[in-house]
């Protein structure tokens, strides 16, 4: 498939974001290798959630392996098919399991991640107008009241936990709407933020009951799902990174929680019970099959994500809930590598930055340094290339040949025998 022209904007925030570690959606399909099979798998998950149906993928791999640069591509993919994602970092302060505030806490940053394809953040309100649009286009072609087109909508969602509640506050923010009354869209927002942390309060904003706390972010994730359909979207995409702050976790009974948490999700994706939902969680190798505190020490978890023992010797099989991000070969490295000179190449039309044999020799460079780690964990030795091409850029007087020399003597003598940290060689550059 032949992608878009990235524009300058894109370029330039993607190479910012390669150096400080990150790739961002905007340009990830422009340096994607080596993952077709992989994003085939999750290009159907999507087309499964587009359709009504819902889907659960673990998405496993070491540190710098490119699960960030993964979902990242994962969520712009979700958004071109008109699916509103949401993302989040788990960490000590947001769990999806507690009973402190940490579930809430991941919930609020969902939401304040809540994206659309013409909104990268900040999504909710531009989603819950939509749906207001939506009902008052079909009033008018239908020739009703558009209450009465709006409560019916709202009607789908009374049979879910807390449906009544959310319904309830979103035909709050019609009213305000309506008339004009800032303040009541505001408290509406932030219920549905879970903004509000005394139902007192919530009940004199809004007229009720309930609020969004830890014990309630997953139903609240269900209502939402169908809610943005009945907005017009397609679905909704949870994208959850760093789960392995949850095996990290001292706490036995706070990790239990948090996997039964996990696995009520599988379960209720897996089973089909949830209309337009999809999970996709980043995790390491240790996360999932450490005996002791990983979701292997689980009994429930380790039977539904257990490998398919006959995909072994070469031999895949993407069908079940687990993706492993294999290690890039040389021959992909160096291909991503291309990509990225012809990418930053955009600037400089009129003058080579680096020539065709520069890649492998900066490879056989990175090797010289890092090891094996320069295709295990490339996050440093891709912030590097970067950091070279920058280099030649700012000076036509730069020899790519000798900037890998004086490397490798800087290095050298720093160390005393060229064996260096990943932190040290994302900074000789």
């Amino acid at each position: 498939m032949t992608l878009p022209t990235l524009r300058p904007r894109d370029r330039d925030a993607l190479f910012r974001s390669l150096r400080s570690g990150v790739a961002l959606p905007a340009g990830a399909r422009h340096i994607q290798v080596g993952r077709d099979a992989e994003i085939a798998a999750l290009d159907k998950d999507l087309d499964r959630i587009a359709e009504g149906g819902a889907s659960f993928r673990l998405i496993v791999g070491d540190y710098g392996s490119g699960k960030t640069f993964f979902l990242n591509l994962l969520r712009s993919e979700a958004m071109a098919r008109q699916l509103v994602v949401a993302h989040a970092d788990l960490n000590p302060g947001r769990r999806l399991h507690a009973s402190g505030g940490e579930a809430r806490s991941l919930y609020a940053e969902l939401m304040k991640n809540l994206a659309i394809r013409t909104k990268s953040e900040g999504a909710l309100t531009t989603v819950v107008e939509k749906f207001i649009t939506t009902a008052l286009n079909e009033a008018r072609k239908a020739d009703r009241k558009p209450e009465d087109v709006i409560h019916e909508k709202l009607e789908a969602l009374s049979e879910l936990v807390m449906g009544y509640d959310f319904a309830t506050v979103i035909a709050a923010y019609w009213r305000a709407y309506e008339k004009d009354d800032d303040t009541l869209k505001a408290n509406a927002i932030r219920w549905l933020r879970g903004e509000f942390s005394a139902k007192i309060d919530a009940r004199a904003a809004l007229g009720v009951r309930e609020i969004i706390n830890d014990a309630a972010i997953y139903d609240h994730l269900k209502l939402l799902a169908r809610f943005t359909r009945l907005a017009g979207y397609k679905g909704l995409l949870i994208c959850l990174d760093e789960l392995v702050n949850l095996y990290k976790l001292a706490n036995p009974q706070a990790r239990n929680g948090n996997y039964e948490q996990i696995l009520r999700i599988l379960n209720d994706l897996e089973q089909g019970n949830v209309e337009g939902l999809g999970f996709v969680l980043g995790g390491t190798p240790e996360f999932l099959t450490d005996p002791r505190r990983g979701l292997y020490s689980y009994p429930a978890l380790q039977s539904r994500l257990a490998e398919n023992p006959f995909a072994r010797d070469g031999l895949i099989d993407l069908s079940g809930p687990v993706i492993r991000l294999n290690n890039l070969n040389r021959d992909q490295f160096s291909q991503l590598l291309g990509k990225l000179s012809q990418l930053y190449q955009g600037a400089q039309p009129a003058r080579l930055l680096l020539p065709e044999a520069g890649i492998p020799a900066f490879i056989a460079h990175s090797e010289q340094r890092l090891g094996e780690a320069t295709f295990r964990t490339p996050r440093t030795t891709i912030k590097a290339f970067v950091g070279l091409l920058a280099v030649l850029e700012q000076n036509e007087e730069a020899d790519w040949r000798v900037l890998l020399e004086q490397t490798e003597v800087e290095v050298e003598h720093a160390t005393g025998d060229g064996d260096v940290s990943d932190e040290l060689a994302s900074l000789t550059l």
